[in-house]
C-alpha cells in the first residue's frame, strides 16, 4: 500500500473512532433536561457584563426585561468601562420597556490579574449577593432570551442536592446569515462539541467539564464553594474554567444546545470570525508550543487528508487512497449533518467541512503567532497574557 493510502486508512480509522467513541459528540439531542415547575420559585439575579454594547443592547436587553418568571428576579448590567454609552442605553431601554428591575453598575478598570469580563462578573455577583439570590444567571450582552427562558432554566436545574444541577448552561444559537457565518459558525459549535462532548459533560461523576458562557445558570451556593469568579479570574476561556471549578467542588453540571437562547451578534465577514476564534484558540492549547505542534498535523490528518487522498488517489490510480479517503470524507460529512440541521442550513454545506477545518487550523496558528508577538487574547481594546497559576484555597492545598 502506498504512503498516501496508509495516511487515508489512518484518517478513516480516526473517523471511525471519533464517530463511535467520542461521546457521540455529533448528535444534537442534548437539550434542557426533563423538568417540572418547583413549588417555590427561587430568586434569581441576572448578571450581564457589557463593554461597548450600546448597539447590541436594543436587540438583547428587552428580552431579559420581558422574562415571564413567577419568582423574584432582577437584572444587574455591569458597564465595563464602555466608551459608547452602554450604561445610558441600558437605562433608557429599561425605562422604555419596563419589566424586571434593572440596575447599572460601573466598576472601573480591572485590577492586574483579572480579565475584563470576569472583573465585571465579580462586581455583578457582589451586587447580587446583597439580595441573597438562590440562582445567578450569567448571560452576555449579545444574548437574546425567549420570554420563558429563565423559567425553563430554573425548572431544569431542579432541587438543590444530588437530584439537581449546580450549573445549567445552554450553547446559544449563534447568528447564521452571511456566507461566512454559514461556513464557519456551525463548525465552531461542532468542534466545541468534539472537544467537550455534551453527553460526557452531563454524565454524573464524569471528568469532562464545559459550559457556554453566553448562558449559565449557577446556584449561588455552588458559586461560593467554587470561589467563582476569583478562582478563574485570569481565564480567557472562562466558561470552561467555571464549569471545571463547579465540578471540582462537587457540583453537577449540564450543558446542551439552546432552543430559547440566541446570539444577536453579527459576524458579517471572515475578519470578524477570524478574530473571534483566534483570540482564544491558543489558550485552548494552554499556550503550549508542543500541543500546537501536535494539533496541526492532527487536524491535517483528520480533516484534510480524506479529500486530498480521494482526489490524488483518483488522479494517480491509487485505489486504497480513493476508497479510504472517500469513506473518511463521507463519515466526516455524515457527522456534520445534524449540526447543520440544528442551524437550519442546507446539507450541501457538509462536504465543505475540510475547507472550514483548514481555516480553523490557520486561525489556531495565527492565535499562537499573536501570543508570541504580545497580542495574544485581544478583545475590545484589551490584551491578556498567558495566565499564571492561581493558588487554590487553603482547604485544597
Amino acid at each position: 500500500m502506498s504512503a498516501l493510502g496508509q495516511i487515508a486508512v489512518l484518517s478513516l480509522s480516526a473517523w471511525l473512532w471519533l464517530s463511535s467513541c467520542q461521546g457521540f459528540y455529533w448528535r444534537t439531542d442534548q437539550r434542557l433536561p426533563r423538568r417540572t415547575d418547583p413549588v417555590h420559585w427561587p430568586s434569581v439575579v441576572v448578571v450581564v457584563p457589557a463593554r461597548d454594547e450600546a448597539a447590541t443592547l436594543p436587540l438583547s436587553l428587552p428580552s431579559l426585561l420581558a422574562q415571564d418568571y413567577p419568582g423574584e428576579a432582577r437584572i444587574v448590567l455591569v458597564d465595563d468601562c464602555s466608551g459608547d454609552g452602554t450604561g445610558e442605553r441600558a437605562r433608557s431601554l429599561a425605562e422604555r420597556h419596563g419589566g424586571l428591575p434593572l440596575t447599572v453598575v460601573r466598576p472601573g478598570e480591572p485590577e492586574p490579574g483579572w480579565t475584563g469580563k470576569l472583573w465585571a462578573v465579580r462586581h455583578g455577583m457582589a451586587w447580587a449577593r446583597r439580595h441573597g439570590p438562590e440562582f445567578l444567571l450569567l448571560t452576555d450582552a449579545d444574548i437574546a432570551h425567549r420570554p420563558d427562558s429563565l423559567r425553563e432554566l430554573v425548572a431544569a436545574a431542579g432541587p438543590e442536592g444530588p437530584d439537581g444541577f449546580a450549573l445549567v448552561s445552554q450553547m446559544a444559537r449563534l447568528r447564521v446569515e452571511s456566507t461566512w457565518e454559514r461556513l464557519i459558525v456551525p463548525a465552531f459549535v461542532y468542534f466545541f462539541g468534539q472537544l467537550y462532548p455534551f453527553r460526557r459533560v452531563n454524565r454524573a461523576g464524569g471528568r469532562t467539564a464545559a459550559a457556554a458562557g453566553g448562558c449559565v445558570l449557577l446556584r449561588a451556593g455552588a458559586a461560593g464553594r467554587a470561589r467563582i469568579p476569583e478562582s478563574i479570574r485570569q481565564a480567557v476561556i472562562d466558561d470552561v474554567a467555571l464549569a471545571r471549578e463547579v465540578r471540582r467542588t462537587g457540583g453537577r453540571i449540564w450543558l446542551g444546545l439552546a432552543d430559547r437562547v440566541d446570539s444577536v451578534r453579527p459576524y458579517p465577514d471572515l475578519g470578524e470570525l477570524w478574530r473571534m476564534v483566534a483570540r482564544s484558540a491558543y489558550a485552548q492549547l494552554r499556550h503550549s508550543p508542543w500541543l500546537l505542534a501536535g494539533t496541526v498535523p492532527g487536524l491535517a490528518l483528520v480533516y484534510l487528508a480524506p479529500p486530498v487522498a480521494l482526489v490524488a488517489g483518483a488522479a494517480g490510480g491509487d485505489a486504497a487512497a480513493v476508497w479510504a479517503g472517500g469513506a473518511a470524507w463521507a463519515l466526516m460529512t455524515a457527522t456534520y449533518l445534524p449540526m447543520l440541521a440544528y442551524y437550519r442550513q442546507s446539507p450541501w454545506w457538509a462536504p465543505t467541512l475540510p475547507f472550514t477545518a483548514a481555516l480553523y487550523l490557520l486561525m489556531t496558528v495565527d492565535s499562537a503567532v499573536r501570543h508570541y508577538r504580545g497580542r495574544g487574547a485581544a478583545w475590545k481594546g484589551r490584551t491578556y497574557a498567558a495566565p499564571s497559576p492561581v493558588a487554590p484555597p487553603a482547604a485544597d492545598r
